[in-house]
């Protein structure tokens, strides 16, 4: 018999390829795994921390509405009002001013509706006292030196200065004064809007929105005036005469302070522009004046010129 020689091959699967199916499949369901707790995490903390956000949002007001104040929207209590009052008053600063000044133009920023707009002529020791008594108000300062001014709200970005260029001398004072009056019907009219003036006492240049402003109060400390030289305080007078009779809206009456007052630009300038007529009070450092809106046809500054002293038309 003849045999047949089969050819018979015995595949033997070594366990290697076998573990190495099984390692692969692991990973990748471990990868899988992995992933899918990551995804959960994120999505729990999300969810969570957008419920704290917004149940302290319900709690919290947005800062973008909110006041930074502490005291928020209120008026600033009568107690820290007396104690900036005290400690702005004891400085030895000889050209801090002395607390019977400081009072009466603080009572009337109290009284002011809010919120009040307040402009003050002169960068001063008192700046910083003004703004934090104008507790949400508008508060705008006007100097002459551009680089202090600059040097300020650098210094203090929440203070808001301009600087303004003067062109008068005090020594021209009279000169000045005679100019004004002969062009009351015209350029230097008491009833205006300055920026498109070219009355010699008139401040023209001033920010747009410093005529546009309907001014509560307005404080005259500055510019210098103390040689002959100095550009004096006539331009800053007769441009507070005009701006305060010239409110569009708001109270009609604005309340006029006038530092220095003893000095002979003061008295004289205050006389012609600001009239004795308005003069609320006055002692040696401050006189107050309450000046009116009026209409715009008006071609006199003052109602009765022979009017003095103290006396005044209005109350405030």
């Amino acid at each position: 018999m003849k045999s047949t020689n089969t050819n018979t091959k015995l595949i033997l699967l070594h366990p290697y390829i076998q573990k190495q199916g099984s390692s692969n499949r692991l990973w990748l369901l471990a990868f899988i795994s992995i992933l899918t707790l990551a995804f959960l995490v994120t999505l729990i903390y999300t969810r969570e921390s957008t419920f704290i956000t917004a149940a302290t949002s319900s709690v919290i007001p947005s800062s973008n509405n909110a006041p930074v104040s502490g005291f928020g929207s209120a008026p600033l209590p009568a107690t820290v009002i007396n104690t900036l009052l005290h400690y702005a008053s004891k400085s030895n600063d000889t050209f801090h001013m002395p607390h019977s000044d400081l009072k009466p133009i603080s009572d009337v920023l109290r009284k002011c509706s809010s919120p009040c707009n307040f402009l003050i002529f002169g960068l001063t020791p008192e700046t910083l006292l003004w703004k934090a008594l104008n507790h949400n108000g508008r508060t705008v300062f006007i100097d002459e030196n551009r680089y202090y001014a600059a040097y300020y709200e650098e210094l203090h970005p929440n203070i808001d200065a301009y600087d303004v260029q003067y062109t008068t001398k005090r020594s021209e004072m009279k000169e000045l004064i005679a100019s004004a009056k002969e062009q009351v019907a015209n350029e230097c009219k008491p009833v205006q809007n300055l920026l498109f003036s070219d009355c010699k006492l008139g401040l023209n240049d001033l920010p747009n929105h410093v005529y546009e402003v309907d001014w509560d109060v307005i404080l005259v400390d500055g510019p210098r005036g103390d040689w002959p030289d100095a550009p004096g305080r006539m331009s800053a007078i007769f441009t507070v005469g005009v701006l305060a009779r010239s409110k569009k809206g708001g109270n009609p009456k604005t309340h006029v302070f006038l530092h220095d007052f003893s000095g002979e630009v003061e008295k004289v300038c205050g006389s012609e522009f600001l009239c004795n007529e308005n003069l609320l009070e006055a002692n040696g450092n401050l006189g107050h004046y309450v000046l009116e809106r009026m209409d715009e046809n008006s071609v006199q500054y003052c109602k009765n010129h022979s009017s003095s002293g103290s006396g005044a038309a209005s109350s405030a």
